[in-house]
């Protein structure tokens, strides 16, 4: 499970390394998740992203996946989206 932060969105995705292939990924910018971001600070919007991530990956059949941050540091929008992984039923 990847992450990328920029200064307005996230974006996550879980790549099967093995294969070099993505099997799924959320952002803040997707068009079925957008609506439901609007009025959220930077924060909720990124646990929000990690909890779809997380139904996105269990319907896939993804249960447990390795947190790579990106060398950003595990706090903020970071550690939320995390969160919201991690309470969406994802392990790592």
């Amino acid at each position: 499970m990847n992450v990328f932060r920029s200064l307005s969105d996230i974006y996550v995705q879980v790549i099967d390394d093995g294969l070099g292939k993505t099997m799924v990924s959320a952002s803040s910018i997707d068009r079925g998740l957008r609506e439901h971001l609007i009025g959220m600070n930077k924060t909720e919007q990124a646990r929000k992203v990690g909890q779809e991530l997380a139904v996105r990956a269990l319907a896939k059949g993804i249960q447990q996946v390795v947190f790579d941050r990106g060398g950003y540091r595990y706090i903020g929008r970071v550690k939320a989206l995390a969160d919201g992984a991690r309470e969406g039923g994802l392990e790592f």
